[in-house]
């Protein structure tokens, strides 16, 4: 029954592919002119989405605080003047700059030493809080006194100005996009909605419309903040002969990933068929093998980003590598395709194109359907990822491997059929020369190979031990990038980069300090009528509480500023001769603070209703000890069982703890990735090879491949990242291509004369040149991702072309003597 299948599938195809060449090559090309015209929708993609899990519950409290008190996705620009900051030239034009800004459009305010209020000197006392309080530009301000408070004042050192008095920071603040949030906290609250339960056939089609019309606004929002960004560094340079300025912020890094992302798939792509082409020439030396595989592979290429396209789907930092992965794969395809046709055609000279084109499709068709549909399954693998850029990468690389499959096997012989017969001997060679020496070292040293793989395994297994996922996000970019240097300089100069929110509710178990009107007769003149409540936090005993935890944090090796309710108590002091306010003074204090104060004091760290207190704290991203989960552990510990705070009270939020929810994911999510593509590929072996050893023996080369890699990069203290996240699963998927062929093609050869060491011979001979060429193909291919602007990028490229160099060596030499010590092969008795 199945072979009559079989039959029928292949009359069907030759009805329809091989028996019209040329109307089928019309529609091929036809189909990739229309894809070609969807091109210009082509839609890149680095927003801050890219560094969290799918579906993180912190993702929505991160929101409600920044909504609270204020968001941490601002610009900052640093401002080193070459005559000093407070030469009257050098104040002018930050003045300058400032008025600048000011005037991009949905520029809220801008932060920087012009505007903030001087604080030193004044009294704590109902007058002083109720006069004018002065700013660095207003007139008699003493310009060197003021710098002082700038470098030695809790609230603005390492913040505004640097300890050294050199560098100043501007903050530059955006208007909230309402009709951004809008759009977003509907759709998520669909989503929440749908995980949990059915949705009414009027929610999905209000949930889908939602969809695209964020989608669509969040299209415009990226185009308007690369445009403000612009702006900003068009403004920035035309003060560069005055002072050192570098940008920096969320919004700034996302927008210059874009410009890699760009940069990555112009470079490979044009690296990736430069090298493709010169490649197949050295391999079989004539034009006709550059020009077939090479359609085959563009075609691929231009239609599913075509389709890609027309579907506006995002292309991310991670899933921008499609192309060159896609060319790489879809090659190996065709090598294979023509190393058989040209095998065949050295075996039988005399025949037909159509016998030939009929040989190869028929003989082929097996091992090139399960090779596309094991790497099919690694990709596949990474959707349980729960990193959005990742399972877009993963569905990504399904389909274009699904699409190269048919097109390969439509554009392959119809192509061969227009083409003039060709002759060929095989075994003349220089690749038949390299793989039959293999062939020879393979038998003479087989102890040292198996004594090898042995080795291998241990290496492998200690370095997986050592793996991490603690990773500076710094370490992403090159030293050379704006980005690399306005961190560098933020970090050690004004107080840290990572920004981490520390967010403490109110006991509702403990009772307020003071009745309602125990205030009212003593100081009816000065407070308003009725009863006045600063809040919860707002007293001394809370602020001494706060200040032991700010102190703590403030004190620990990765941590810069530190800004809290204890940096206003701190503040309040020296305003008090160094001592504490009482009770009264504080709510004085807090009912009688001007407004531009209390924005600087109040708001960014305590709710309106003074039952919930905000930390937040710069890591220093550039500092070599920083491990985010161990710092978040360690100053909850603290909080604890240091404090009365009870634990559920306490909680961390901000772009550090997102990012390191998305980073402790990844270990779990690589062994289950491994596991899932393993599992797969091993059962899928079964079905094709019949036989559980064979099966077993198959996937060897190819799981060793991957544990070194990863083996590698715990011994080299490579962490685990968005990127390196699939390196193993890849591997293994692309891999096993080559152990398929190889064993497929010894199964066929071993009929011949059930001798094990002849049939090995013989695979050398021939499908060890296309395991050959196609290897050194991948190798080179994934090495070019070495030329990216993105560190990850780059380590991707080189581990996962070491690993596939490691894979070609063992499936040509260990799989085969595998092969002919295990003899898992039954012999055929005449």
């Amino acid at each position: 029954m199945t072979h009559n299948k079989e039959h029928f599938f292949f009359r069907l195809y030759q009805k329809l592919i091989l028996n019209h060449p040329i109307i089928t090559l019309s529609l091929v090309i036809i189909l990739s002119v229309v894809a070609a015209t969807q091109l210009p929708k082509f839609r890149l993609d680095a927003s801050g989405e890219s560094l969290t899990l799918e579906n993180d519950t912190s993702l929505n409290f991160y929101r409600q605080v920044n909504e609270r008190y204020g968001s941490d996705d601002f610009l900052i620009i640093t401002w080193k003047p070459n005559a000093g900051l407070m030469d009257q030239e050098a104040l002018a034009s930050l003045q300058d700059l400032v008025s600048r800004l000011e005037q991009i459009p949905t520029v809220a305010n801008i932060n920087s030493i012009l505007n903030v209020p001087l604080l030193d000197g004044i009294k704590l006392d109902a007058e002083a809080l109720s006069a004018e309080i002065p700013t660095l530009m207003d007139k008699g301000v003493d310009k060197q006194k003021a710098l002082e408070e700038f470098t030695s004042s809790p609230l603005y050192t390492n913040l505004l100005v640097g300890e050294n008095g050199e560098t100043s920071a501007l903050q530059v603040n955006f208007e909230r996009d309402e009709r951004y949030f809008s759009l977003l906290d509907a759709r998520d609250q669909l989503r929440l909605k749908r995980s949990q339960q059915q949705l009414s056939a009027e929610e999905s089609e209000r949930l889908e419309r939602l969809e695209e019309e964020f989608d669509a606004y969040s299209k415009l929002v990226s185009e308007r903040t690369s445009q403000i960004i612009e702006d900003v560094r068009i403004i920035m340079d035309d003060y560069r002969d005055e002072a050192e300025l570098y940008l920096g912020g969320i919004s700034m890094i996302t927008n210059d990933m874009l410009d890699f992302i760009q940069h990555d798939i112009t470079v490979f792509g044009i690296g990736i068929l430069l090298f493709i082409m010169v490649a197949l020439f050295v391999f079989f030396g004539k034009l006709r093998w550059v020009v077939v595989p090479l359609f085959s592979c563009l075609v691929t290429v231009l239609i599913l980003a075509g389709l890609l396209s027309y579907l506006d789907w995002r292309i991310t930092v991670i899933s921008s590598n499609f192309p060159s992965i896609l060319l790489i794969t879809v090659l190996a395809l065709n090598v294979h395709l023509v190393v058989f046709y040209r095998d065949f055609i050295s075996d039988n000279p005399s025949s037909t194109q159509m016998e030939r084109v009929k040989a190869t499709i028929r003989t082929m068709y097996w091992p090139c359907l399960y090779t596309a549909l094991t790497t099919i399954v690694a990709f596949i693998s990474l959707l349980i990822s729960g990193i959005r850029p990742v399972i877009d990468f993963g569905w990504i690389m399904t389909i274009g491997l699904a699409l190269g499959f048919i097109i390969t096997f439509i554009v392959f012989p119809s192509f061969i059929q227009i083409l003039n017969t060709e002759k060929h001997q095989s075994g003349s060679s220089i690749t038949y020369k390299i793989t039959h020496w293999i062939y020879n070292i393979s038998v003479k040293f087989k102890p040292f190979i198996f004594t090898l793989a042995v080795l291998l395994v241990l290496f492998s297994a200690y370095g997986i031990s050592q793996l991490k996922v603690e990773n500076r996000f710094i370490d992403y970019f090159k030293p050379t990038t704006e980005i690399y240097r306005g961190m560098t300089v933020i970090d050690q100069q004004l107080g840290g980069t990572t920004p981490l929110d520390i967010v403490i509710d109110a006991d509702p178990n403990e009772e307020s300090l003071f009745a309602e009107d125990e205030f009212e007769d003593e100081f009816s003149d000065e407070f308003d009528s009725g009863s006045y409540d600063a809040g919860y936090w707002f007293t001394r005993s809370k602020l001494e509480t706060l200040e032991k935890i700010h102190d703590y944090i403030d004190s620990l090796e990765v941590t810069g500023k530190v800004q809290s309710l204890a940096t206003t108590a701190k503040v309040l002091k020296e305003m008090n001769d160094g001592e504490y306010p009482d009770e009264l003074t504080l709510t004085l204090v807090h009912q009688k603070m001007p407004d531009d104060v209390r924005t600087t004091l109040l708001d960014p760290y305590l709710s309106d209703d003074g039952d919930q207190v905000r930390i937040n704290i710069r890591v220093e991203e550039t500092n070599p000890n920083l491990k985010r989960s161990e710092l978040i552990d360690t100053i909850n510990t603290f909080i604890v069982n240091e404090t009365s705070i009870r634990p559920e009270h306490v909680h961390f939020t901000g772009m550090l703890v997102l990012y390191n929810n998305m980073l402790q994911s990844l270990f779990d999510s690589q062994i289950m990735t491994i596991g899932v593509v393993y599992l797969a590929i091993l059962i899928m072996f079964l079905v094709l090879f019949r036989s559980f050893v064979l099966a077993i023996l198959a996937t060897i080369p190819n799981a060793l491949s991957a544990a070194l890699v990863l083996g590698i990069m715990g011994w080299m203290g490579v962490p685990m990242d968005m990127m390196t996240i699939t390196i193993a699963a890849i591997v293994i998927g692309i891999a096993v291509d080559n152990s398929i062929h190889y064993v497929h093609r010894f199964k066929s050869e071993f009929k011949k004369d059930n001798n094990y060491l002849a049939t090995m011979e013989r695979c050398h001979g021939s499908i060890g040149k296309a395991i050959y060429y196609t290897g050194v193909t991948i190798i080179v291919g994934f090495a070019i991702l070495a030329l990216s602007e993105f560190i990850p990028s780059i380590y991707f490229g080189l581990l996962t072309g070491f690993a596939m160099a490691v894979a070609l060596f063992l499936n040509l030499t260990l799989l085969p003597l595998m092969l002919v010590t295990v003899k898992p092969l039954k012999t055929n008795r005449n």
